[in-house]
């Protein structure tokens, strides 16, 4: 019997704890779940930023619904998340609407490509402001029309209507859009003017940068605008645009970054960056924000969105890069780190 009792007893103490080792049948704990919802055109990188997050903070979770600018806004004040996202600032009367002051954060600077799908045209095409004005009003109408091809001698352009295709949804990638045509078009600032959402005048709609790439995609001799990301991992055609220097210029990091380089960041770090002065500068160029609530009364979700954004605006910058966004400038690093102080 006394070779029993080292069997015996692991048995009888399995037994008064329901016959269960010590922590077996209870859930681990998960953590802090973050939720944020926004901007398509930065899903890309935030998606890769908050899995990586997670990796070396296995205890913080952020969860994003890539669902537009215009829907994270409501969304973060309609208090159904921890942070919004947005390719355009929130405006003087949005700000005034929120329950809890918002604070803006840059992340990275991207890219408003126009895209097209021309069977038989190769090459890139090139496209005068004028040009892309025009076809967005419904006054250029062919795709030989002497707006596009004068800025494409040699190419042979069809004389086959233009689809026009444009955002349905609420959206930060319409603002860039829209914003830099109301600069370059008085035609243009007149009828539609800029916004997240507009009347356009002419077009099909399509949902997120997704849904526009997909349907140009799928659509010979149509046009659209999406964030250089969706382009290029669509493999669609995107076009230069001519910038204020007279430059032909394509959306890349260099030219994305170059168009940065002239922008005077204002405290709150609202502020547009189309048609920027200066040689080699893509215009349709834009910052992409994370809208914080100034206070976030839970101390762990606190910690765990402050955290991630001291991350982000450091180790997670050269991540940018790999997925076609330009990281942000260090002086502007510097002054988004010091505002972070601002969360309470």
């Amino acid at each position: 019997m006394k070779t029993l009792v080292p069997l015996l007893l692991p048995l009888m103490f399995l037994l008064s704890c329901g016959g269960k080792p010590p922590g077996e049948g209870k859930a681990p704990a998960e953590g802090k779940l973050i939720n944020g919802a926004g901007a398509t055109f930065p899903y890309p990188v935030y998606s890769k930023w908050f899995d990586e997050y997670h990796k070396l903070h296995p205890n913080v979770r952020i969860n994003y619904q890539s669902i537009g600018s215009g829907g994270g806004i409501r969304q973060l004040q309609a208090g159904t998340v921890d942070f919004g996202a947005s390719d355009s600032p929130m405006n003087d009367e949005q700000i005034a609407k929120s329950a809890t002051p918002p604070l803006h954060f840059p992340t990275v600077i991207g890219a408003v490509v126009p895209v097209y799908n021309l069977p038989g045209v190769t090459g890139d095409l090139r496209f005068t402001p004028e040009a892309l004005a025009g076809i967005y009003l419904g006054t250029v109408k062919k795709w030989n029309d002497r707006q596009i091809a004068s800025a494409n001698a040699g190419v042979k352009l069809p004389a086959t209507g233009i689809i026009v295709i444009h955002r349905s949804d609420g959206s930060g990638t319409t603002f860039v859009w829209t914003d830099y045509l109301a600069k370059v078009s008085q035609s243009w600032a007149a009828k539609v003017g800029s916004g997240t959402s507009v009347n356009w005048p002419v077009g099909l709609g399509a949902k997120g940068n997704e849904g526009v790439a997909g349907l140009v995609k799928q659509t010979p001799g149509s046009i659209g605008y999406v964030e250089l990301v969706y382009a290029v991992q669509n493999q669609i055609p995107f076009a230069a645009v001519r910038n204020q220097a007279g430059e032909f210029v394509k959306a890349g990091l260099d030219s994305v970054t170059a168009a940065a380089a002239s922008a005077v960041m204002p405290d709150d770090f609202r502020v547009s960056i189309t048609n920027p002065p200066g040689k080699g500068a893509y215009p349709i160029s834009s910052f992409t924000w994370l809208i914080i609530p100034s206070a976030i009364p839970d101390p762990e979700k606190r910690s765990a969105l402050t955290g991630f954004l001291q991350w982000m605006l450091t180790d997670g910058q050269p991540v940018a890069k790999t997925l076609g966004y330009a990281p942000l400038p260090p002086a502007v690093v510097s002054m988004e780190l010091k505002a972070i102080s601002q969360i309470r």
